[in-house]
């Protein structure tokens, strides 16, 4: 495939598994950056705040901005970008969770070069 049939888009994936050692710390700091946005309405602003209150996810990802990964990056820009918390059962000993797994489906073959 030539250059010019190639997208200039890119998919990236990213899963981060975070412990939250200091809940306390992760919802005061998302209450201030809901406070520091200026442009949120008011009713929007008390569903937030009550968001990032009741549950650690929502304050993390009230946090967590996509556009900080890439936004020094040179050569791309941001086109689109989705994300979610989520609270999960975590062992770091269990196969499910080994990131050196090959991201291979069984269908898929796996070709040796």
């Amino acid at each position: 495939m030539s250059t010019e049939e190639t997208s200039r888009f890119v998919r990236l994936r990213v899963e981060l598994v975070l412990e939250v050692d200091d809940v306390d710390a992760v919802t005061k700091a998302a209450l201030r950056r809901i406070a520091d946005d200026t442009d949120m309405p008011g009713d929007e602003r008390a569903h937030a705040e009550s968001a990032v209150t009741e549950d650690t996810a929502e304050a993390l990802a009230y946090l967590v901005d996509p556009f900080d990964l890439v936004s020094e990056v040179p050569g791309v820009d941001l086109a689109q970008a989705s994300w979610s918390c989520e609270q999960i059962d975590y062992d770091p000993d269990s196969p499910e969770w080994d990131l050196d797994e090959d991201d291979v489906d069984e269908d898929d073959e796996e070709t040796v070069g």
